[in-house]
């Protein structure tokens, strides 16, 4: 990861801003790793939504005796919820996981920078959007950076830190140490759209997509195709399902937008997907159809 001159073990408390899937991924990691977490909603029936849910996953782990009930309880103990800004005020780093919209990123960070302490971290979940960005929506921009996990944060190792041209190098080797204290594997990169991962995945995902509208095979032999031939745990359909056909959408227009390469322009089959409410798995219909 380089010689940062390291400040790695000053991350106590973390707060979380946003009450979706990542959010309490996030939530459930920092506090297993033990810093004492903070999770802020829009409101405190969302906010105390996901305590519910990460309390339902360690009961999980519990019953499969994976954990003891005494390390749930210390665990869910480490979270506090409020759905006011202020309680994130004497956090050392604060992680956002709210709608991947850049102008709400840039007003909320604008909120955090009058709010946070001054030597706290802000940092985006962000997996495609430009982080400088927000970074310049504060007065502190050496402090902001991308810490991107990935999607169940729990269980997958990944940790993307992203290093806008603004960034210190502290505040890279800070956000790093964060990320592997919390038992990730930390890579470091630039500022770029779709950083490493989905600036490699998505236009796979979209030629798949292609593939099937060129009549080359069904999508249900591009997915077997791809789990076989490749080693694949799933093919790229049953994938765009999983991850969203808007937000795969989303990320494939960012790519574009920043690259202009016609591998990320989105096919159309995604794009009246979208139009038509066929999202993946969440809307119970995408390129399968779920019960």
């Amino acid at each position: 990861m380089g010689n940062y001159g390291v400040r790695m073990a000053d991350i106590f408390e973390v707060g979380v801003v946003g009450s979706g899937i990542m959010g309490a991924g996030l939530a459930e990691v920092a506090a297993r790793a033990g810093h004492h977490v903070v999770v802020r909603s829009r409101t405190l029936e969302g906010a105390e939504a996901v305590l519910t849910k990460i309390a339902g996953g360690l009961d999980r782990q519990v019953a499969k005796e994976k954990m003891t009930g005494d390390e749930r309880d210390a665990i869910v103990g480490r979270i506090t919820v409020t759905d006011h800004l202020g309680q994130l005020a004497n956090c050392d780093l604060v992680i956002e996981s709210v709608v991947e919209d850049l102008a709400v990123k840039r007003a909320l960070f604008a909120e955090l920078e009058q709010i946070v302490k001054p030597d706290g971290i802000l940092a985006t979940n962000t997996s495609t959007l430009p982080v400088v960005e927000m970074a310049m929506a504060t007065q502190r921009p050496d402090q902001v950076c991308g810490i991107h996990f990935f999607n169940p944060a729990p269980v997958m190792r990944l940790v993307e830190i992203v290093k806008p041209v603004t960034a210190s190098d502290e505040t890279i080797a800070r956000a790093t140490g964060f990320a592997e204290a919390c038992g990730k594997d930390a890579v470091l990169v630039e500022d770029r759209a779709g950083f490493i991962v989905n600036a490699l995945l998505f236009p796979y995902l979209n030629n798949a997509v292609r593939m099937m509208e060129y009549g080359t095979a069904s999508m249900e032999s591009i997915d077997t195709a791809m789990q076989g031939g490749c080693g694949f745990p799933m093919g790229p359909f049953a994938l765009l399902d999983l991850v969203g056909l808007d937000t795969s959408l989303a990320i494939l227009d960012a790519l574009y937008d920043e690259f202009r390469d016609p591998n990320y322009a989105a096919v159309p089959t995604l794009r009246r997907k979208v139009a038509a409410g066929q999202l993946g798995r969440k809307s119970g219909a995408g390129f399968y159809t779920y019960s």
